[in-house]
């Protein structure tokens, strides 16, 4: 049994000047600067270089989930625009089959200029050739989001089909301008395959279809999972101590192929591309430890912000992986879908992850925590480095390639 470490969150915090957060990203993608930190000794090169600094035979896993157009922008009869950002569906359904959904739906969402909207029922027409109107109906207020009923009379479009149609890509919030036909494409990973994401896996923006083919070249087997981004990874620690900060959940799809991947390559450096892949496949070991402990259905497999310092930790991570695919083979799955509200913080011992391809993240985050978890102390060391020379930050900026305990 394991205990939550104390955290100074003070000592976790840098000066980021806002010239330095990047505005657009390099074109093309592969030409981002990268920084590598092994053993103490930190180098850049330039990202399209990636393959020739990754352990042969290592196992790289990818974040495969697709950014959806997540932001509506609605105009009032007075004129006043509405901006609605949909962040996930109420019920808490997989986002694949909520995204499927025909004629109406009830999702979660953040709500711009609020106070403007007087009317019953705002109304935005579809780029379809009907001309469909989209119909929005504030349902309720919470806390911290708003309950927005969406209608629309075509019955052969879902959901996704009216985003594609009519909504716009969710940039950052520290993003300040608006999205560009650009950025559709460069917000968006070669290799995205499953809609639901309402963040971009931003790691995996740097990666071409010739860094990939290089990577295969150099036998490094290429792996992918899918955990759903949601907005609250932008989400800062603004309470005093850690233990009092509640971590965003997140949908994590887990399909037997992948953890046969992963038990096939144990014993071989893995390296995740992303903190979205780090929390997915580090979650593989709580649910296991869950399954051990008597979990019998999904919902008591989700993985819980403090579950890796409340249970145990003595089970082997071969032993894990098995224990998962006996679950598939007892239950006749071939995939899950969890949620996790992991949170990794200094002291976290990881079971998984040899190396990190990650962006520069901001300070005050659950990421910059994870970060200084995954490369030891002397975290700081990296950021002044990059500081100071002139590497881009947050979700366009450049990327860096972290050996665990590197710092």
């Amino acid at each position: 049994m394991s205990v939550l470490p104390q955290i100074d969150l003070e000592a976790y915090r840098y000066e980021l000047p806002k010239e330095r957060i990047a505005l657009f990203p390099v074109s093309p993608r592969d030409q981002s600067k990268l920084l590598v930190c092994n053993q103490g000794e930190i180098i850049q090169d330039v990202f399209q270089s990636l393959s020739h600094y990754i352990p042969s035979g290592s196992l790289m896993v990818f974040n495969q989930t697709k950014v959806i157009r997540a932001r509506l922008i609605f105009q009032t009869t007075t004129g006043a625009q509405i901006e609605i950002f949909c962040l996930e569906p109420v019920q808490g359904d997989e986002q694949v089959s909520a995204l499927s959904a025909t004629g109406h739906v009830q999702w979660k969402c953040f709500v711009g200029n609020a106070k403007r909207w007087k009317q019953d029922r705002l109304i935005l027409l579809l780029k379809d050739q009907s001309q469909t109107e989209l119909s929005a109906v504030l349902i309720d207020k919470k806390e911290d989001y708003y309950i927005i009923q969406f209608s629309w009379i075509t019955p052969e479009l879902t959901w996704a089909e009216v985003l594609d149609l009519s909504g716009k890509m969710p940039l950052p919030p520290y993003i300040k301008r608006d999205a560009s036909l650009e950025d559709e494409e460069s917000y968006q990973t070669v290799y995205a395959n499953i809609k639901g994401s309402v963040a971009a896996p931003t790691a995996g923006l740097h990666f071409s279809d010739r860094v990939l083919d290089d990577l295969r070249n150099h036998d490094v087997q290429l792996a992918y999972t899918t955990l759903h981004v949601g907005a609250g990874t932008f989400k800062p620690i603004k309470t005093d101590s850690i233990q009092q900060h509640e971590m965003h959940e997140e949908e994590l799809v887990i399909e037997k192929t992948f953890v046969q991947q992963l038990l096939a390559h144990s014993g071989k450096p893995l390296v995740a591309v992303g903190t979205t892949s780090v929390r997915c496949i580090e979650s593989l070991y709580w649910i296991a430890v869950k399954i051990k402990a008597g979990a019998h259905t999904v919902s008591e497999m989700n993985v819980q912000q403090w579950d890796p310092y409340n249970l145990s930790t003595s089970l082997k991570t071969v032993e894990a992986l098995q224990i998962l695919l006996s679950w598939f083979d007892a239950h006749n799955e071939h995939r899950i879908s969890i949620k996790t509200s992991i949170l990794i913080v200094p002291g976290y011992e990881f079971k998984f992850v040899n190396l990190l391809i990650t962006n520069f993240h901001q300070p005050e985050s659950t990421l910059m925590l994870l970060i200084a978890a995954f490369t030891g102390k002397n975290w700081g060391k990296i950021y002044q480095y990059a500081l100071e020379n002139d590497f881009r930050f947050l979700s366009y900026g450049d990327s860096s390639l972290l050996h665990k305990d590197c710092g």
